[in-house]
């Protein structure tokens, strides 16, 4: 088998990369102290257990996405589906080490208005390969558990981000593509994302107070405008329809996205408080609600009640919950689900969003679920800064220009990006490819 240039290259970077980690510590010291840091005694030692527990919780999401997606493919591209969500665990991580921290939550380059600085990404030479991320709590950011500790947890959100986006081309893409894609689109699309909302400095955090508790703007609602930007460019599928392979699968992944969505939404409150009881709350009853309301939507819509829409059910649940499960009561949160249910499935069913085949109906579900959750907490939200329901008419103004500015970074940027990476490696595999499955013509592999 002849090894075409670009592996060779690919391999190459990776050695540098490991290589160049040995030898950092000789040319950029690590900071020992700084006034950004608190000292040890600010740890609160059940904070860190569960946040360590959360940060697993998280990091089990993308294997369980893996086997949501995979079961949801035809039999020839079940393993190829499913590695592509498994791969990001090893990309993003490394990136996220080297350069990807510092680009989200690294000191903030941006402009300056009246004297009030506001970030649009991280300076890249603040944390590169971790260096100054240590055992100490950060002010701003996490005062009562170690730096390290917050950067892992932060690092499982990067993770899940773009194998989210593959479910909208699965079937179709190259494996080389898609890793080069994934690079930049984690470079270009989720740091600077992450920064604007969650850096204390962040433009969307400090001017806007736009509430994403935890990551309906930075992670679903990128994936979901990335996933629409990459139906599109990438084209149908020859076959656009295909039986699901393994439903079993699905029913599997969708427990250990709900089960793993715990740490998600509840960890994200950074500490072992009411707040995260609260968000623990929420986010069951929103998915329970969303997985009723779309079983019994389908079936008075003349479609039987299924094990497949149960599931998509219950996960447009959890994405719609995921800006405002910190913000909002029990009850506020079994109508978020019921509503953000109804939207997606009558999206997911509407016959021009059909034609763009975008395979596992990735924007429908985690794009317009993450639109909804972040109209939803501008409405409901509680505490600083009230939403429409309590007095906040700018909070809710501020969310809906937030929205259409989201919408556009993330589309057009994550088009552009589909666009470089084709002019780089051909994005689509060849119809030979393409008929004989992913499985075989990527990876040379089966399950039979």
């Amino acid at each position: 088998m002849k090894i075409g240039l670009k592996w060779i290259v690919s391999f190459a970077i990776i050695t540098l990369i490991s290589i160049g980690g040995l030898f950092f510590d000789a040319f950029f010291p690590q900071v020992v102290e700084s006034d950004d840091f608190l000292s040890e005694d600010n740890i609160v030692g059940a904070d860190v257990a569960w946040i360590l527990a959360a940060a697993g919780l998280v990091l089990l999401m993308t294997p369980g996405l893996s086997f949501f997606y995979g079961g949801m493919v035809g039999k020839k591209n079940i393993i190829s589906t499913m590695l592509q969500s498994f791969i990001a665990l090893g990309v993003i991580s490394i990136l996220w080490i080297i350069v990807g921290f510092s680009l989200s939550f690294g000191d903030s380059m941006g402009f300056t208005i009246n004297g009030e600085h506001y970030g649009i990404i991280g300076n890249p030479l603040s944390y590169p390969f971790f260096h100054g991320v240590g055992v100490l709590p950060h002010k701003m950011m996490a005062s009562t558990i170690p730096f390290v500790l917050f950067a892992l947890f932060q690092m499982k959100f990067a993770v899940i981000t773009p194998a989210l986006i593959t479910g909208s081309f699965a079937e179709r893409v190259r494996f080389i593509s898609y890793l080069l894609f994934m690079v930049l689109f984690s470079i270009f699309i989720y740091t600077p994302l992450c920064h604007m909302v969650w850096h204390p400095d962040g433009l969307l955090n400090k001017y806007f107070g736009v509430k994403d508790f935890a990551g309906g703007t930075v992670v679903h609602m990128s994936a979901g405008f990335a996933a629409l930007a990459g139906a599109l460019v990438l084209g149908k599928r020859k076959k656009p329809h295909h039986e699901p392979s393994n439903i079993p699968f699905v029913l599997l992944g969708t427990g250990m996205l709900w089960f793993g969505w715990f740490g998600f939404n509840a960890g994200s409150a950074l500490a072992a408080n009411a707040t995260a009881a609260s968000a623990f709350g929420t986010t069951t009853i929103a998915s329970a609600s969303a997985m009723m309301t779309w079983i019994f939507f389908d079936r008075i819509n003349n479609r039987k009640i299924s094990a497949m829409g149960a599931c998509i059910g219950a996960v447009v649940g959890l994405v719609a919950i995921t800006p405002g499960c910190g913000f909002v009561t029990i009850s506020e949160s079994l109508f978020i689900g019921f509503i953000s249910a109804i939207v997606s499935n009558t999206m997911m069913n509407w016959k021009a969003l059909k034609t763009i085949d975008d395979t596992l109906d990735v924007f429908a579900c985690h794009g317009v679920g993450g639109i909804m959750g972040m109209i939803l907490t501008a409405i409901f939200a509680h505490g600083e800064n009230a939403s429409l329901l309590h007095g906040g008419l700018e909070v809710f103004s501020h969310h809906m220009i937030a929205l259409f500015l989201v919408s556009f970074f993330t589309f057009f940027g994550s088009l552009l990006l589909y666009k470089i990476t084709n002019a780089i490696i051909t994005l689509r595999v060849s119809e030979e490819s393409e008929e004989l499955g992913l499985d075989i013509s990527q990876h040379e592999e089966s399950l039979s």
